[in-house]
């Protein structure tokens, strides 16, 4: 195959893939209703492939979308040691996009009040939402973008379940503790090995994560190495994972705060020959 034959094959593979991605972005903001007429939303850009992905696709459909939208891009310099000041900045400036560097000191913070050798992501993520949120409440953001994709909700669905003894994951779209703010993921429908596959054709200015110096998740390591091979040895389960966070039957579960499990009674005007409900488990799989 000619060098010229590669690049037009390596063209079509690129352009599908920004079309499932587009794709699968705008069925998530329509799902959930994430975007509205005359919202003002902020981009968090930490400088990784996600919040980078998600500020390209988001711009592309500011340019198509029926509705329309302010968007600024926002970093929060949080002064670890090695943190290339320049890197975004220079991308933002050469795409043309409106943006803004909150300077703020959380990394001493962070290494003053957890012990050496300790992970440190999750002070550090608290002290990170907060400032956020306080820049969007002096700058009157309606929504605030964050890049966590369909990988991230469902790794989380399982730390919760596995550590945690809960059902829960991230919502594709969030009110706040505070009832301030609402948080988006336009990327929640999007898989991961699609968006690094499409970072890699962008050639992103990628900043590294662990300049902090923090040990990884371990938790989130694993649950992502889980996945990771539950997608290669049985094609399609993640899907159905998914789908199953989108298709929740609380009477078929145990927790008495979401369905009353104590006021359930007979109905004695029930037809005299009722059949089984589909709600109900079949005969084959009570016998197993």
């Amino acid at each position: 195959m000619s060098e010229l034959e590669l690049e037009q094959k390596s063209r079509t593979q690129f352009n599908k893939l920004q079309k499932r991605l587009r794709r699968c972005v705008g069925e998530a903001i329509a799902d959930f209703n994430m975007i509205e007429d005359n919202d003002k939303i902020m981009v968090c850009l930490s400088g990784g492939k996600d919040s980078y992905t998600m500020l390209d696709i988001l711009l592309n459909l500011q340019k198509t979308a029926p509705v329309k939208f302010e968007i600024i891009a926002v970093n929060l310099d949080q002064k670890q040691p090695g943190f290339p000041e320049d890197v975004l900045p220079a991308y933002l400036q050469s795409i043309g996009v409106p943006y803004h560097i909150i300077e703020h000191d959380t990394y001493s913070i962070v290494k003053r009040i957890i012990p050496e050798g300790k992970t440190t992501c999750s002070l550090c993520s608290r002290l990170r939402r907060g400032t956020l949120y306080a820049f969007a409440k002096e700058n009157n953001i309606t929504k605030i973008a964050l890049g966590h994709h369909r990988d991230d909700i469902m790794e989380t669905f399982f730390l919760n379940m596995f550590y945690a003894g809960k059902l829960k994951a991230m919502p594709p779209k969030l009110l706040s503790d505070d009832k301030q703010n609402i948080i988006i993921r336009p990327l929640a429908y999007c898989r991961e090995k699609d968006i690094n596959r499409f970072s890699a054709f962008k050639k992103f200015p990628i900043i590294p994560c662990n300049l902090c110096g923090s040990q990884e998740n371990l938790q989130r390591v694993a649950m992502k190495k889980m996945l990771t091979a539950w997608d290669k040895q049985f094609p399609g389960r993640l899907e159905t994972i998914f789908a199953s966070l989108q298709n929740i039957a609380p009477s078929q579960l145990a927790d008495t705060q979401l369905f009353d499990f104590i006021g359930l009674k007979r109905d004695p005007d029930a037809a005299a020959n009722p059949r089984i409900s589909s709600d109900e488990p079949s005969l084959d799989i009570l016998e197993r």
